[in-house]
């Protein structure tokens, strides 16, 4: 083993014993961190599951907006509200970061039971967990044979737009973000058991999966609010955004109509999931271009959804560059 650096010819570096041993208490710490993770994951998603689904998500909420605003992530809440609302004072701030902490809470209450919500359809369940507001859109999807993109972003509990378009019938390959930590995986597997496609994760490997799935009918879900830093400058909240292109040019490539999917929390574990109309676009030919131009149109979407109800989005991501 060893380093190598170049200064007009290759010279090897030893490792040596003391960088090895800071390698593996490295490497140790990390596993052992990420055993702790999976095993609180564990007893957190299996207490809650015992649990009645008004119960846990009550329960979570509690824990979110008790522990979460004490939490240092929420300096990084405020710093993006501050970011995004520039005229509101600290007092103002405050009760949204509560709120997204709560709702956060009941989110990871919900989660062990999301195969118990169901949308309100003719011939559905009797007291439906999830209304649907312009179901046309989605049924026009579906009736029309050709694929389509739903986006949507980090709000309510995000889990249920892909459930509510799967009880459409319609599938629907996701794209997410792999967790860092792979113990934690089987949550993902438990969640894709409510959802009839497949998961895609980001990066390249998911690219080219992502083009399989509209090249075989196949519908995409993509949630488009995170940040990524090899992406594209785009506003939001008047402010640039590392902005992932990718929705932009396979819409433009495969000619795909993109459906917003808004879900929001009407009270307690109760959601309403909005299907809007097909986004409008007339691309002009020129890529980089039409590119922007379409992320521009997705960011505005989400932006005036989040300002409708700032406490339902999820103010934790680095979404601005400092």
């Amino acid at each position: 083993m060893g380093g190598r650096s170049c200064l007009g010819r290759c010279v090897e570096f030893p490792v040596g014993d003391d960088q090895l041993m800071a390698a593996k208490r490295d490497s140790w710490r990390r596993k052992s961190v990420h055993a702790l993770e999976a095993a609180a994951a564990g007893v957190f998603y299996w207490s809650f599951w015992l649990l009645p689904v008004d119960a846990a998500s009550g329960l979570g909420g509690w824990i979110g907006r008790t522990i979460g605003p004490r939490l240092r992530a929420s300096a990084r809440a405020e710093r993006n509200l501050t970011r995004a609302f520039p005229e509101m004072t600290a007092a103002e701030i405050a009760p949204i970061v509560c709120g997204m902490w709560e709702n956060l809470g009941r989110t990871a209450g919900e989660y062990p039971h999301l195969g118990k919500f169901k949308i309100s359809k003719p011939g559905g369940p009797a007291d439906p967990r999830i209304e649907i507001a312009g179901g046309e859109h989605i049924e026009h999807v579906r009736a029309g044979g050709k694929a389509a993109i739903f986006v949507s972003g980090h709000f309510a509990n995000w889990e249920l737009p892909a459930i509510s378009i799967s009880q459409h019938d319609v599938p629907l390959d996701i794209v997410y973000r792999e967790a860092s930590n792979k113990l934690t995986g089987w949550l993902y597997r438990r969640r894709d058991a409510n959802v009839s496609g497949n998961l895609i994760p980001k990066g390249a490997a998911g690219a080219r999966q992502m083009l399989k799935s509209l090249q075989a009918g196949r519908h995409l879900g993509i949630m488009a609010d995170q940040k990524m830093n090899d992406g594209i400058a785009v506003p939001f909240f008047g402010r640039d955004a590392m902005t992932a292109p990718a929705l932009a040019q396979l819409a433009l490539k495969y000619d795909c109509p993109v459906v917003p999917v808004r879900i929001e929390r009407t009270k307690g574990a109760r959601f309403r999931v909005s299907f809007l109309a097909p986004i409008e676009f007339a691309p002009t030919g020129e890529r980089n271009h039409d590119t922007l131009a379409f992320m521009t149109k997705i960011n505005e979407q989400l932006e005036t959804w989040i300002r409708n109800n700032p406490a339902q989005w999820l103010w934790l991501h680095n979404r601005w560059p400092d």
